[in-house]
């Protein structure tokens, strides 16, 4: 082949620099410049450096499970308007670390809360409640996110393990998380946001009428 056909090296490296992999390890900026350039990829994050690619999205274990809690926490958010209910956002922590949680509920600005709105889009700080629906991704949830909400200082995280079910509702002590015991009839309740009650048992039976109804 004729030589001249041929891109140069430069631009080579150019096109592979564009390109996000899972297993990639990249800093926030680098990270959040390569995912604006891939408008089709609407989940990636960065966890301790390493870039994370989300594997296709179950029905039954994924997709039901987080309609339901979306509809929990903005159903709460209708009534009590300090508060803000997001479906999926970017949250940039650090250098390292630009997670997406499945949902978040934090206390509006304004209100006294510990996050914002970037410039660009993207929530910043530390929201007080985050979500995250885990069915493949329980290792990574309850290990390295874990880890990096509470280095954040994340009040409050809930992971509900669908293809276990379970759900784990973490609170922040002091420097460490500690799991909400469940009241005898299996609600969980916010130590945070008052009125935020979760019956496991309706939860798990995917009652969601039962779900709102308790909540404050």
């Amino acid at each position: 082949m004729d030589s001249a056909l041929l891109p140069a090296d430069g631009a080579c490296a150019a096109v592979a620099d564009d390109e996000l992999r899972a297993g990639d390890s990249l800093f926030a900026a680098e990270f959040l410049r390569r995912y604006g350039l891939r408008p089709g990829l609407h989940k990636a994050e960065l966890i301790e450096g390493i870039v994370h690619l989300p594997s296709p999205v179950r029905a039954r274990q994924h997709a039901a499970p987080d309609n339901l809690m979306q509809g929990w926490l903005f159903t709460y958010a209708t009534r009590h308007p300090e508060v803000l209910a997001l479906t999926g956002p970017t949250i940039s922590l650090d250098s390292e670390n630009v997670l997406q949680p499945d949902a978040v509920l934090c206390r509006r600005r304004e209100a006294g809360g510990n996050s914002w709105i970037t410039e660009a889009g993207y929530l910043a700080g530390s929201p007080e409640l985050v979500v995250e629906i885990s069915a493949s991704t329980t290792s990574i949830d309850l290990h390295g996110k874990l880890r990096t909400y509470r280095r954040h200082r994340v009040a409050e995280y809930v992971v509900w393990r669908t293809l276990d079910g379970a759900v784990d509702w973490f609170v922040l002590s002091a420097d460490d998380f500690v799991r909400l015991a469940p009241s005898e009839e299996g609600v969980l309740r916010s130590r945070l946001f008052p009125g935020l009650a979760l019956s496991v048992p309706a939860l798990l039976a995917g009652d969601g009428a039962a779900v709102l109804a308790g909540l404050g």
